[in-house]
């Protein structure tokens, strides 16, 4: 089979149906911007909870990151525990750690309570030591989650490697057996239907151009046409465009590529992941991997920082064929199949972020750990939306920063500097 530069994820969907034709809204409680896990989790609680919802996407229902991603529920965050305790304190650390693992419980709550068929399973995560340095800030980290933080890890040593992941690269593990995998499109697709059963309204192919004031309420002008909403939630990760300024100063997206090989022989499969986690490495630079529910082989990375387009997607997939043979030359053989690209969005300081900016709700900056956190906080923002005070939100109150002296308008012209200098610190470190 030739090389197809298309979402691997979106061959086990079902050809979708033919949208109902509906009237478009003149006024809604709340205007949604962005169709991914976000945008869906917060209409479906809204609509759940008795409000009017319009979810405006410019292209397909759940088009971005949210289905092309590795599939990967992840507990903690981009920051670790030991930096996010020197930021934040030891007391907001404990709390923001433990909404990364009430976020891997909330998806497992929504898969079962709307019974979306896209293989959950708590199988856990594997990250590995690029370097040996790294296995021991491994033995810290899990030091002082045990100690402070209540959640047990487990290292595993170079020599006992092997029972993990069929690699010799590496300089030991640290496994979380709370983390899960799913199908993201899969996901993504019963987390719409949800959201409609429950009443919100989808609007692909609606591009949102420009959102303004209008007294008490905010016009929301669109491709399609225009509506007003009491509130507005940009829900738009790694695509946040120039409709919400404010917002968009305070995200870079940055590109993330992933191929798939062929279905692997079963002995195969096992030999090189026998647990089936989800493994990334230690880098900043990264690599993350894991085998799909058909026995193929995912491999993804930052191959290259900027956002995704035919030229990005297939050089990436010639860098990431040659890091997947670095970690398994016994793959030489395989073809590879898929290869495709999404944009993550990364906050200046590496946190997930959810409030208001000039008036507009927001949800986003997960760097990575999009599929379990968008899943949490949609549902959350939601619950504040509806006026519910008893709502427990860590992120409340954390500084969102823009680039210093006003350097970003949300075009990242800095991202050949920032892979320079992201490659510089995974050779010296």
């Amino acid at each position: 089979m030739p090389l197809q530069e298309s979402n691997f994820w979106l061959t086990t969907l079902d050809p979708p149906t033919a949208a109902p034709a509906r009237a478009w809204p003149a006024r809604v409680d709340v205007a949604i911007i962005g169709s991914g896990i976000t945008g869906l989790s917060t209409a479906r609680a809204l609509a759940r909870g008795g409000a009017s919802v319009a979810v405006l996407e410019a292209h397909n229902i759940g088009w971005g990151a949210s289905s092309r991603n590795g599939g990967m529920v992840l507990s903690g965050l981009k920051v670790g525990v030991e930096s996010l305790v020197a930021k934040y304190g030891l007391e907001r650390a404990r709390r923001l750690y433990a909404t990364s693992l009430a976020a891997i419980d909330c998806v497992e709550q929504v898969v079962r309570e709307e019974g979306i068929a896209c293989d959950f399973a708590r199988d856990g995560h594997l990250e590995v030591a690029a370097k040996p340095a790294h296995f021991a800030s491994f033995r810290r980290s899990a030091e002082k989650l045990e100690r402070d933080f209540g959640h047990s890890l487990r290292l595993v040593e170079r020599n006992a490697l092997h029972a993990e992941i069929g690699s010799d690269n590496y300089f030991g593990g640290m496994i979380d057996d709370v983390s899960a995998g799913l199908n993201p499109a899969r996901y993504v697709a019963g987390l719409a239907r949800a959201a409609e059963k429950a009443g919100a309204r989808l609007w692909p192919e609606t591009r949102v151009q420009q959102v303004s004031k209008n007294g008490a309420s905010y016009r929301v002008h669109t491709t399609r046409g225009e509506l007003t909403a009491s509130n507005v939630v940009a829900a738009t990760s790694g695509y946040t465009g120039p409709a919400t300024p404010a917002v968009r100063r305070r995200i870079v997206p940055i590109g993330s590529y992933i191929i798939a090989t062929e279905v692997l022989p079963e002995d195969l499969a096992r030999q090189l992941s026998p647990r089936n986690r989800m493994i990334f490495d230690s880098k900043n630079f990264l690599y993350y991997f894991r085998l799909t529910p058909d026995r193929r082989m995912l491999f993804g990375g930052r191959a290259g920082f900027f956002p995704e387009t035919p030229d990005t997607v297939r050089e990436s997939a010639a860098i990431l064929k040659r890091a997947m043979l670095t970690v398994y030359p016994q793959l030489a053989r395989c073809q590879v199949e898929y290869a495709w690209g999404g944009t993550l969005d990364f906050a200046f300081d590496l946190m997930p972020h959810m409030g208001q900016q000039d008036g507009l709700w927001h949800a986003l900056g997960y760097a990575g750990h999009g599929v379990a956190l968008a899943s949490w906080m949609g549902a959350t923002l939601a619950r504040m939306l509806l006026g519910d005070t008893a709502v427990e939100n860590p992120f409340a109150g954390l500084p969102f920063p823009r680039a210093p002296l006003g350097l970003y308008d949300g075009r990242p012209w800095f991202l050949p500097l920032a892979e320079i200098w992201y490659r510089l610190l995974d050779w010296v470190r």
